[in-house]
């Protein structure tokens, strides 16, 4: 199931000239890109914004939820404009990189229940979905 999306981005407290920059950049993506990916699309649209500031900005987007994080194989780090309020999953096609966002149904009641049988309690957990959308099958 798709969650709805909204198409207000989110800037968070600080509004510079940069950040702005970034939201807009992402704001016209569809997949998950990453920092230098960012920085290269911003470097093409001649906008003066370093590497440091890019990767900056992403992870205070990240702090108030305005960008979803996908962590990969080999350590790197994607992002992609955040358009579902609340927590969520990704399908994500592993060829051209499409994503949609879900909702997480049973993954939410099945990591409970595992963390309560163990002891535990929740604090955060990550499920994403990689295979081949139906243009790449």
């Amino acid at each position: 199931m798709a969650i709805k999306q909204s198409s207000t981005p989110k800037l968070g407290v600080r509004s510079t000239r940069q950040r702005k920059a970034v939201v807009d950049v992402l704001e016209n993506m569809d997949n998950f890109a990453s920092a230098k990916e960012i920085h290269l699309e911003l470097s093409t649209r001649d906008h003066a914004v370093g590497l440091t500031t890019v990767y900056r900005t992403l992870q205070s987007l990240a702090e108030i939820g305005a960008v979803d994080v996908l962590n990969v194989t080999g350590g790197e780090t994607l992002y992609r404009q955040c358009h579902a309020a609340g927590h969520h999953h990704h399908l994500v096609c592993t060829n051209c990189g499409r994503t949609v966002e879900i909702d997480g149904g049973p993954v939410e009641t099945w990591a409970q229940e595992v963390a309560r049988e163990n002891g535990f309690s929740v604090s955060s957990h990550e499920a994403e979905i990689f295979g081949l959308c139906q243009n790449c099958r």
